[in-house]
């Protein structure tokens, strides 16, 4: 399920060629470019005056806190607002932050974070694995990591998990190992895993052939069912068209259009109408240390925390049962009746991490050894987190006052998930230096993007990472 913020705009009806697809692109971009270039002087002087703000306040206020026992923490991910949330929450609890990300994105806007003290860049781990695996080990040893908390992408988590025996010499790594990562991003071995452990999961099919939804016999089924893929698809994964469709043609033909293979496996899972929401978990030895619950959609744009029993008692009986170690966020469908299903399993940092923004005890979630009394969960006085220049985005779609209400509701009420006052460069570099830098280096090319993700940090393409 998504786990993004997006910028998009309307696709022509005349890309279907080459050369207007190109055409397109080069608008799409530079209109792009220069909204982000009027935004700049804006964004610009909210950063400069919360920079004079804290030197005018810093003799008031308290010094900085040194943990008892400071680590130095290697953080992935450096282009994710995720991963600038936890480097911000070890930097306040008196740890060393070192972030990392691919070579692509070292123009991540979170380096310059005053909660980073090093960033580094890394080989693409599908491309090269053996160099990712070593350029960690050497950064581990140069800059004496204590624990490496991955903040994986889709595809990083199967190659960080690889790494685990190689770093764990030196560090300890806050992910599971490879067979574990592997079971829980595969969305059928999941779904049946958590069947297994009495846990309620919808009705799921392992589809290798499209020949087999076209044989399905949908008339035995009181439910429409979905097609997804089970390796990440960040465009295709927003497509929830209900099967079947209104003739057995529209079925075969929209099924034939997926590229659904053997090597390329998807899963058919029953459609079950309720509130969709979703999780972070952060567990230690199948302790449930750290958790959240937030209502979510085909496309997550907000986080507000929801307090659910039946899915925290859901995720606690599955983490417990496998004893996990690590980051995991799941989706839920929540029926009319009350049950919870869980559609699918992510084994990273899910974005939602973003409601801990001022929770004190989240470094110690991750670090501690202790048991805790209960999992620690955003604080009742942490405000709903979005995604500013999504949110204005936003305002450009509203054809009513309900609508218009609806968004400044959301603004009054929420916290950028970005900006903070006391860390206000990454809200600056982020929109007007990672995108930007990204949009020219797409200009470059003219093969077009489908939205810009600004939680991600990056531009969805097709067949992009």
């Amino acid at each position: 399920m998504a786990q993004s913020i997006s910028l998009s705009l309307p696709q022509s009806p005349t890309s279907s060629t080459g050369v207007s697809v190109k055409i397109v692109a080069l608008f799409k971009t530079l209109g792009t470019l220069t909204l982000l270039l009027i935004a700049l002087p804006f964004n610009a002087l909210i950063v400069l005056i919360s920079l004079l703000w804290g030197i005018l306040r810093s003799p008031f206020t308290k010094k900085a806190v040194v943990a008892a026992h400071p680590q130095t923490i290697l953080v992935s991910g450096a282009k994710m607002t995720k991963a600038l949330q936890l480097a911000r929450s070890f930097h306040a609890a008196g740890h060393r932050v070192i972030l990392i990300e691919g070579h692509k994105y070292w123009l991540s806007g979170h380096r310059f974070s005053k909660a980073v003290s090093r960033f580094y860049t890394v080989p693409a781990p599908q491309s090269d694995p053996e160099g990712y695996i070593q350029a960690l080990v050497e950064i581990v040893k140069k800059e004496k990591v204590d624990v490496y908390v991955p903040v994986c992408s889709p595809v990083a988590s199967y190659y960080d998990s690889l790494a685990k025996p190689a770093l764990s010499e030196y560090c300890e790594v806050f992910h599971f190992d490879p067979d574990i990562t592997k079971m829980l991003d595969d969305k059928f071995a999941f779904t049946d895993r958590a069947r297994s452990l009495g846990l309620s999961v919808p009705k799921s099919f392992k589809i290798t052939d499209p020949q087999q939804v076209i044989n399905f016999d949908f008339s035995q089924e009181t439910r429409k069912y979905i097609l997804k893929s089970i390796d990440y698809d960040s465009v295709r994964r927003l497509n929830l068209t209900k099967l079947p469709c209104d003739t057995p043609e529209e079925t075969a033909a929209f099924v034939n259009s997926l590229p659904i293979s053997a090597e390329k496996p998807w899963i058919m899972q029953e459609f079950i109408p309720g509130i969709e929401l979703c999780t972070h978990s952060t567990v230690r030895d199948g302790e449930l240390r750290l958790h959240c619950c937030s209502n979510s959609s085909a496309f997550q744009i907000n986080y507000e925390n929801v307090e659910n029993p039946q899915i925290r008692e859901w995720v606690q009986h599955f983490v417990k049962s496998l004893r996990l170690t690590g980051q995991v966020s799941f989706d839920f469908i929540q029926a009319e009746d009350g049950t919870v299903y869980a559609i699918e399993c992510n084994p990273r940092t899910h974005s939602a991490i973003t409601m801990f923004y001022n929770h004190p005890g989240v470094a110690d979630a991750y670090l501690g050894k202790t048991s805790l009394a209960a999992p620690l969960e955003p604080l009742a006085s942490s405000k709903p987190t979005y995604f500013l220049y999504h949110e204005i985005w936003r305002l450009t779609g509203i054809r009513s006052w309900k609508q218009l209400q609806t968004s400044v509701n959301t603004l009054v009420r929420g916290t950028d998930a970005i900006y903070s006052v006391d860390d206000p460069i990454p809200f600056l570099t982020l929109h007007h230096w990672q995108i930007p830098l990204l949009l020219l280096k797409n200009l470059q090319q003219l093969k077009g993007w489908v939205k810009i993700d600004f939680n991600i940090g990056k531009l969805v393409e097709l067949g992009g990472d």
